[in-house]
C-alpha cells in the first residue's frame, strides 16, 4: 500500500498542475483589442525656394475616419525649388534622392508599399506652368517618375491650387492646436469643443488667408468645404499669387527700377542707408510673370544697375502702398486687388515668412506687433537701422538684412489694409514657427485629409497571452493529464497484479 502511495503522488501533482495552468488559462481569458501598428506617410513640399520632405505617422485605426497624425521626421532638400529646375528637369528629380534614402530608413520595411507618397508643388511651379507650360509639364514628369522609383505607395505629385494651399495650411494650424480632436483624460480621443482659428502664410511667391466663416461668400471660387473628424466646415480662402515675399521684392525692385533703368544708379528707399548692391535686370528683376507689367520696352536685360539704399521709411512705405490696389471693388467688401473678403473672425496664426518677419522687428526694435499705430513705429525704427546695426543684433548674413524694411512695410499694409486687421484683430495674431512639435504649413494638413483615403485597419483581437503560446501552453498542459492518467492506470493495473499474485 506504501508503495502504490509513493507512486502515484507525482502523477496526481502532474494533474493537479495541468488542471491549475487549464484554469488559469481559460477562465480569466477574454478578447482584447490591441491598436494595430503605426501607418507612415510622406509629403515632399515642393515651394518656391526650396523643398522639405515631412514624414507623418498615425495609428491606423482611424479616429472618425481621418488619421491622428503627428509628425515622424523632416528632411530639407538641398539647392532651390524644383522650378529653378525649368532647363535642367532631371536635376530636379535627382535633388530628391537624398531624403527620399533617409525616408526608405525612418519607415519600417514592411509599411513602405503602404506608405502614401506624394508631392506638392506651390507658387514657384505655378508661375513656371504660366511663363512656360512645356517646362513646368517636364520638371513634374521627371520628378513623377523618381517618386514612383521607390517602393512606398505612390499617390500624386501635383501642383497645388493657392486655395487648396491655403485650406491646407488652415487645417495643420487648427490640427496641432487640437482644435479638431483631442486625447481625453478619460483615455480615447473626443471632439474638444473649440472655435477654429484663421491661417496666414506667407511664401516664396504667394500668401494665402483662410478662416471659418458663417457669412455668404460673395465670389464662390473663394469658399470650400471640408470634413474632418466627422464635421464640416466651412471656409473662406485667397491666395495671392506675386505677393509671396521674394517675388513682392521683385515687383518692388521693378517699379522703382522702371523709370530709372538707364541711369547707373538707383535709390532704393527700404535699403538701409548707404547699402548697396548690382543686380542683372533680367536675372535679377524682370524675368518673372510678376514684374511683367512693369518691364519697359526695347530694355536690355543683361545690363547690370547699381542699387542704392536710402533707409527712408516713410518713402518705402508709399512704394509698398503702389504694390496694392484699394479701389475698384465690385463686392460689399474687399481686401485688395478688388477680391472680396468676409469680416474677419476670432483669432489667427501667421506662419512661414510672417513668423521671420515677425522674428527680425521684435529682435531689433523689442517691439512686438500688437496694434496697427506700435507696428508702424517699429517699422519705421528697423527702417532708420544701418546694415551694420541688423547683422550685429540678428547675427544674420547681409543678404537676409537687406529687405527687412521692406518685407517688414509689406506685412505691415498687406495685414493693416489689405486684410483689415484693426486694434481689435491684430492682437488676435499669433506668430509661430512650429506647434505641437511639428512644422507649421499645408504639408500636415494635406496628409490629414489623404489619410480619409487610407483604409483603416481593424484592432488585432488576442487572449491576454499571444495565441501562440496560449494555445502551446494548454495543449501541453492537456499532455501533462493525459500521461498522468496513463501513468495511474499503470500503477493500478501492476498493483492488482502484485496483489493476485500474493
Amino acid at each position: 500500500m506504501g508503495l502504490r502511495c509513493s507512486q502515484t503522488v507525482p502523477a496526481v501533482v502532474l494533474i493537479v498542475v495541468a488542471v491549475v495552468g487549464i484554469l488559469l488559462l481559460v477562465l480569466p481569458a477574454k478578447e482584447m483589442a490591441l491598436p494595430p501598428d503605426n501607418m507612415y506617410g510622406i509629403v515632399l513640399d515642393a515651394g518656391s525656394s526650396h523643398t522639405s520632405m515631412y514624414i507623418y505617422k498615425w495609428p491606423a485605426d482611424k479616429q472618425n475616419n481621418t488619421g491622428i497624425v503627428t509628425q515622424h521626421n523632416e528632411c530639407h532638400v538641398e539647392g532651390g525649388g524644383i522650378s529653378s529646375y525649368a532647363d535642367n528637369p532631371s536635376g530636379a528629380a535627382k535633388s530628391l534622392e537624398k531624403c527620399l534614402e533617409q525616408a526608405l530608413t525612418y519607415i519600417p520595411k514592411f509599411r513602405h508599399h503602404q506608405t502614401p507618397l506624394c508631392l506638392g508643388a506651390t507658387a514657384g511651379m505655378r508661375l513656371l506652368s504660366i511663363t512656360n507650360a512645356t517646362k513646368s509639364q517636364r520638371v513634374m514628369k521627371e520628378v513623377e517618375n523618381k517618386l514612383q522609383s521607390y517602393p512606398f505607395k505612390f499617390k500624386e505629385s501635383i501642383i497645388l491650387s493657392g486655395q487648396a494651399e491655403g485650406v491646407f495650411g488652415w487645417v495643420t494650424v487648427n490640427y496641432l492646436l487640437e482644435n479638431f480632436v483631442k486625447y481625453g483624460f478619460v483615455g480615447h480621443w473626443m471632439n474638444p469643443g473649440r472655435e477654429t482659428i484663421g491661417a496666414l502664410d506667407l511664401g516664396g511667391a504667394s500668401t494665402q488667408i483662410t478662416f471659418e466663416t458663417s457669412e455668404k461668400v460673395e465670389n464662390k471660387s473663394n469658399t470650400m468645404e471640408l470634413k474632418l473628424f466627422g464635421k464640416t466646415y466651412r471656409l473662406y480662402t485667397q491666395s495671392f499669387l506675386c505677393y509671396g515675399q521674394d517675388q513682392y521684392l521683385r515687383k518692388l525692385l521693378a517699379h522703382l527700377i522702371k523709370d530709372n533703368y538707364q541711369n547707373s544708379t538707383v535709390f532704393h528707399p527700404c535699403y538701409p542707408k548707404q547699402f548697396t548692391e548690382s543686380v542683372i535686370l533680367g536675372k535679377d528683376v524682370f524675368d518673372s510673370p510678376c514684374t511683367v507689367d512693369s518691364k519697359p520696352d526695347k530694355i536690355d536685360l543683361k545690363l547690370n544697375v547699381k542699387v542704392v539704399g536710402t533707409g527712408d521709411y516713410q518713402n518705402c512705405l508709399e512704394n509698398v502702398k503702389k504694390m496694392f490696389s484699394f479701389e475698384n471693388c465690385k463686392y460689399s467688401k474687399c481686401s485688395f486687388n478688388g477680391v472680396f473678403q468676409p469680416s474677419l473672425r476670432g483669432r489667427f496664426m501667421a506662419f512661414s515668412a510672417f513668423y521671420f518677419t515677425h522674428k527680425y522687428i521684435s529682435t531689433l526694435t523689442n517691439m512686438d506687433m500688437t496694434s496697427p499705430n506700435q507696428t508702424a513705429e517699429a517699422v519705421q525704427r528697423v527702417c532708420s537701422m544701418s546694415i551694420s546695426e541688423m547683422t550685429n543684433r540678428t547675427k544674420q548674413d547681409k543678404k537676409y538684412m537687406k529687405n527687412v524694411c521692406a518685407v517688414s512695410n509689406f506685412v505691415q499694409v498687406l495685414l493693416t489694409q489689405g486684410y483689415h486687421f484693426d486694434e481689435v484683430f491684430l492682437p488676435s495674431i499669433s506668430f509661430e514657427k512650429k506647434a505641437g512639435g511639428a512644422s507649421v504649413g499645408w504639408a500636415l494638413g494635406y496628409m490629414l485629409n489623404l489619410t480619409n483615403l487610407v483604409p483603416a485597419e481593424n484592432p488585432v483581437v488576442m487572449k491576454a497571452l499571444p495565441i501562440g503560446p496560449w494555445k502551446g501552453i494548454l495543449f501541453f498542459s492537456i499532455i501533462l493529464i493525459f500521461f498522468a492518467l496513463g501513468y495511474l492506470l499503470f500503477v493500478y493495473r501492476k498493483t492488482k497484479a502484485n496483489e493476485g499474485m500474493v
